[in-house]
């Protein structure tokens, strides 16, 4: 079936008109909780686009957006959408002299900053970027140059009751095939590259994508659903618009620290995740039976350990399924009572899930699919549905999108969601997207006897030996990451004659665990020798499910966390290999330096 090219003003206007009265979305800042209706969403809508418009903003034009997501950040998203302009967001982690970097690449018209605590690395630069003619503040700023969110909208509302039909005029002339925006892909490596996305991209990825879900739309309408992951980044923002087109109210949370709270409050249906928060959720819940003794104690592991052996592709029957609804009496579903209690499934992407992960949110009682794409793929190529749930899998292609596989093992994508190129560089989008319209993703993987696709590493990832054996890091990291007791690790051994690993320990749960024992570890903790026992333990365990090429056979830990802020982690928590190299150049040197 051939889609009909539509556009996102299209396809979002047609389900608010029709959106159930009330709550839209609300927004937490500074720990309250400001609720938006819809009416009040569209006339914001409206007004914001007519007030760029007296500022000048055409269709064609570029307008940036760096804030953290908020009500705010949708209104400015559609009111750019509504003019045929381009929005470009910017992620609130992204250093001043990147962000510098994107505003005159992109060449935008406008810039809109979120608070001036955001603002405060690129004001000393900004007027080195001759392309900007205005900059509008969200929520105030000392600063007088900067318009206010607020004056923007009067400026609309004036030139709306000047000339009421302008607005529908403005949107009626936006195409498909028109840029919707201009993703800066804050990558692993070098410096950020335009990702150019066309309306038509994101329809397709949206509408293809809805097909997939758990659950049926007439189930989503009306449902609460919690956000945490960056909108600057196209998986959550295809995610909400998704939202949007089924009717959902849409919940802003703060801090991902206080999400416990923010599941409580909003008592949310479903939700989007990276691989990274349900680690932590399972890492906690395995520790959590260390607090119970007795019959308690072996009743939770036991659960626990049933959940390792769920299939939710071959549902357990008979006694099995008899033994998994104890479980889910006894233990899952006081698990699931920390989400809120209303949480029914989850969609994981930004990162591979492991399989221990995946077994776990399912067992225990929540739909949880695994989807695979790239920025450039608008996002999605694969992903899961209820009824294909093959562990390891990213799922089956969408509709309309084909994948092959490259004869040195590389994914290669074709479809309505493949980028239109990188801005200004023509090179590169050479590079990236054959005569014929293939994409090369930079991922190694394969495709099984049923279409599903199982994603290997990242193609630059995978490094040789001395020995001439390849190893995939993310599978031994995805192994040891299972553990309770380690909260990052890094694999490394790039030509070197075995892998060594950097682990950061979940120091929280190891030092309950050596409690128990009547032992408090030195500082710092790091360098205590039972600490490192205990780490050592746990390695010897992964060690034994994997190839002799691919066992850890030293490691070093590390004091602080890997973080966004540091620079260590991508905006969704992959690990920037080349950054955390560099940065740990010393520890890993040390590991090898009897070998040398």
């Amino acid at each position: 079936m051939v889609q009909a090219k539509t556009t996102l003003p299209e396809i979002l206007y047609n389900s608010l008109e029709n959106y159930s009265s009330g709550l839209f979305s609300s927004t937490k800042r500074n720990g309250k909780w400001h609720y938006t209706d819809v009416q009040t969403y569209l006339s914001k809508v409206r007004n914001l686009a007519l007030g760029l418009y007296k500022l000048g903003v055409r269709q064609g034009d570029k307008v940036s957006l760096h804030a953290e997501n908020s009500t705010e950040w949708l209104i400015c998203d559609l009111a750019i959408l509504s003019l045929g302009a381009a929005s470009v967001p910017i992620y609130t982690t992204q250093p001043g002299d990147q962000i510098i970097y994107i505003l005159k690449n992109s060449d935008a018209k406008v810039h809109i900053v979120s608070t001036d605590a955001l603002f405060a690395e690129t004001k000393p630069l900004i007027k080195s970027v001759e392309s900007v003619k205005a900059i509008i503040s969200l929520f105030g700023s000392k600063h007088k140059k900067l318009k206010s969110f607020d004056q923007i909208l009067e400026m609309g509302e004036v030139l709306h009751s000047e000339k009421p039909d302008l607005f529908e005029k403005l949107k009626a002339k936006v195409k498909s095939d028109d840029l919707a925006t201009l993703i800066y892909t804050s990558g692993t490596t070098g410096l950020p590259k335009g990702v150019m996305l066309t309306h038509h991209n994101i329809v397709s990825n949206v509408e293809a994508s809805r097909e997939r879900l758990p659950y049926t739309e007439k189930e989503f309408f009306g449902q609460d659903v919690l956000t945490y992951l960056p909108l600057s980044h196209i998986f959550e923002r295809m995610i909400e618009y998704m939202y949007i087109v089924m009717g959902c109210k849409i919940h802003y949370i703060e801090a991902v620290d206080e999400i416990r709270d923010d599941f409580m409050k909003v008592r949310p249906f479903f939700m989007a995740t990276v691989p990274r928060l349900m680690e932590k959720i399972h890492t906690g819940v395995k520790v959590k039976g260390q607090e119970l003794s007795g019959l308690k104690k072996n009743l939770y592991y036991w659960a626990i350990y049933l959940a390792a052996e769920f299939d939710p592709e071959n549902p357990p029957t008979g006694v099995t399924a008899y033994k998994y609804k104890l479980a889910d009496k006894l233990v899952y579903s006081k698990i699931r009572e920390l989400f809120g209690g209303n949480l029914r499934g989850m969609v994981s992407g930004g990162a591979a899930l492991s399989p221990e992960i995946f077994k776990f949110m399912n067992a225990i009682g929540f739909i949880c699919v695994q989807g695979y794409g790239l920025t450039e793929t608008s996002p999605v190529i694969t992903v899961q549905n209820r009824k294909s749930m093959r562990i390891g899998s990213s799922g089956k292609t969408i509709r309309g999108v084909q994948v092959k596989i490259a004869e040195d093992g590389e994914i290669l994508a074709k479809g309505p969601n493949i980028m239109k190129g990188y801005y200004k560089d023509e090179e590169k989008t050479k590079e990236v997207i054959s005569d014929s319209g293939w994409f090369s993703t930079g991922d190694i993987g394969r495709l099984d006897e049923d279409g599903y696709l199982f994603i290997t590493d990242r193609k630059k990832a995978l490094f040789k030996l001395s020995t001439g054996k390849y190893v995939s890091p993310q599978h031994v990291e995805n192994l040891l990451a299972g553990s309770g007791f380690i909260e990052q690790v890094v694999v490394v051994g790039f030509q070197k004659k075995f892998c060594s690993a950097l682990i950061v320990p979940a120091y929280a749960n190891v030092k309950k665990r050596l409690k128990r024992d009547g032992y408090v570890p030195a500082e710092p903790v790091s360098e205590d020798k039972k600490v490192r026992q205990l780490i050592q333990d746990e390695v010897d365990k992964t060690n034994r499910e994997l190839s002799p090429w691919e066992t850890v056979k030293k490691f070093v830990l590390l004091e602080d966390q890997l973080t966004i802020e540091s620079g260590d982690l991508t905006p969704t928590m992959k690990v920037k290999r080349s950054v955390v190299r560099e940065k740990y150049a010393a520890q890993i040197d040390s590991m090898y330096a009897e070998d040398e």
